[in-house]
């Protein structure tokens, strides 16, 4: 434990740093950047939010005693009519939400195609490149699929990407200085894809509710059992906000060019 009072912290970095429990008081957090942190059960008092952009999952948020989750929920549905596809409940429902995926994703590969290749590489604002986005989106469909659901206890591919925080596992790679070419990972991606298909196309109401067996070797997700049926979410949730992110920086990498 440790008390900063009074104390000049200006730009510094707190990685895979635990603050659970810290108190912060009269403390300017001006400009300040948070990736991949959590932040269940905080409670912010006094607080002035203002031109603050905040984006990932939003579940029994109270700002001036109001849940704002539900009023979010509504407009991100107005906004994109197909994300409420993306909470199926029975068979039929994943294979729609899986069609809707393609069919989204194979329009924004598209517009991608449309850039100089070297920009499908570069960051915006310091997040994922295009290709490491799909990168990561291989290793996503590997860990909940092909890992989780059908038990292979090592699918990654040496182009798979874990998220940042992840912790560096045996047998999961992590290569960010790799850079394959679109072609190259859409290879990759199209195979995973269809795993992920061929899976789907095959549930029933039975298999749906089925819990997965434990894959007693390293790896993600942990060696655990986990239903089925979250497993699939987990996939189509990933597929879901990393198309949202990819359109939101393309849209900067398009506006770049002469």
């Amino acid at each position: 434990m440790a008390d900063f009072i009074d104390a000049e912290l200006r730009g510094s970095q707190f990685e895979r740093t635990d603050l659970t429990g810290a108190r912060f008081r009269a403390v300017d957090l001006t400009d300040a950047r948070f990736h991949g942190v959590d932040l269940t059960g905080a409670v912010l008092r006094g607080v002035e939010l203002v031109n603050v952009d905040i984006n990932g999952e939003i579940e029994n948020l109270k700002i001036n005693g109001v849940d704002i989750g539900p009023l979010v929920d509504a407009e991100l549905n107005r906004r994109y009519p197909d994300r409420a596809k993306m909470r199926p409940t029975d068979p039929a429902g994943f294979v729609e939400a899986w069609d809707t995926i393609e069919r989204l994703w194979g329009q924004t590969v598209d517009r991608a195609r449309a850039l100089p290749p070297e920009l499908l590489h570069e960051s915006v604002d310091g997040e994922w490149s295009f290709i490491e986005t799909l990168r990561h989106l291989v290793m996503a469909s590997e860990s909940w699929v092909c890992r989780a659901i059908l038990g292979d206890p090592s699918p990654w591919n040496a182009l798979s990407l874990p998220w940042d925080e992840m912790p560096d596992t045996p047998g999961v790679p992590r290569d960010r200085e790799a850079r394959p070419s679109l072609d190259t990972v859409l290879e990759l991606r199209r195979d995973r894809m269809a795993t992920v298909r061929q899976f789907i196309e095959g549930l029933t109401d039975a298999s749906l509710d089925k819990d997965t067996e434990p894959v007693e070797r390293p790896g993600w997700p942990p060696p655990r059992s986990f239903p089925v049926r979250e497993c699939l979410r987990v996939v189509l949730n990933e597929e879901w906000e990393h198309r949202l992110y990819a359109e939101r920086d393309l849209a900067v990498l398009e506006s770049r060019l002469p």
